[in-house]
């Protein structure tokens, strides 16, 4: 095996449906997918977006709370769902799971960081699978990271991981926006993110909160404690086959 300790996360698209709803097929491959790799003898750990959007939805709103109180309460109201899915998955195929929700002021605080260093390698140990995200129902502007893949970067670091893997609803990095000039090409793989930084544009979605520029910040995170990063499509979960076992892979390699 190239990488034993993997940290997967995926965005609100790829957790989503485009009204908030949770794509359950895709939830479900998901799941069946790490368990299997997990199976494989691998160290799993999944950085999950979603819970802003579920909520939402499950809230009959067109689209997220402007307030903060409002998307906090979004944030707790999915979470309980997300969660709940998460749960009944993973103990469909036999594998276990725990939630790990985080802000900056824990993971900046010297004895909150030693904190979730200690329970990420209990929950490995005991072979499950831990399961992140930010806790928005109680973060605030100041102790906010803001998107799931800085925090997934901050947990590679602190679980010392092998690679980080990033799924999202495009296919790597491009030289050019591909929704808008069709002669855009895809990047394999980056030696320095500050070369590609210039490539990138904010998110367009109406209910994640990362971009490309967020995603290159995070594989810059990751590089700078020599864990190497992966952008790759989420729309078909069972890609991380691609990814971890092939020799050639899918989407764009950010190099260490």
């Amino acid at each position: 095996m190239k990488w034993k300790r993997i940290v997967v996360k995926v965005g609100t698209s790829t957790v989503c449906h485009k009204n908030g709803a949770p794509d359950l097929r895709r939830l479900e491959k998901l799941c069946r997918t790490l368990t299997d790799l997990k199976n494989m003898g691998m160290e799993i750990i999944l950085v999950t977006s979603g819970a802003i959007g579920v909520g939402t939805n499950k809230m009959h709103l067109e689209k997220k709370p402007e307030s903060m109180a409002k998307r906090q309460a979004a944030a707790s109201i999915g979470q309980c769902e997300l969660m709940r899915i998460y749960d009944r998955f993973f103990m469909d195929y036999g594998c276990l799971s725990g939630q790990i929700l985080l802000t900056k002021g824990i993971t900046e605080d010297a004895k909150g960081k030693q904190n979730v260093i200690a329970t990420f390698g209990a929950l490995l140990e005991m072979e499950a699978i831990p399961i992140v995200n930010e806790n928005d129902s109680v973060a605030t502007e100041e102790i906010v990271y803001g998107d799931n893949d800085t925090l997934s970067a901050v947990v590679a670091q602190f679980t010392k991981a092998d690679v980080l893997i990033l799924l999202s609803d495009i296919d790597g990095l491009y030289d050019k926006d591909p929704g808008i000039d069709p002669s855009a090409k895809l990047i394999s793989i980056v030696k320095n993110t500050k070369d590609v930084l210039h490539m990138a544009s904010d998110s367009n979605t109406t209910l994640g909160t990362g971009g490309m520029i967020t995603k290159i910040h995070a594989a810059e995170i990751a590089g700078n404690s020599g864990i190497p990063t992966v952008l790759a499509n989420g729309k078909d979960p069972s890609i991380l086959y691609d990814i971890i076992l092939n020799e050639e892979i899918p989407g764009t390699l950010f190099e260490v």
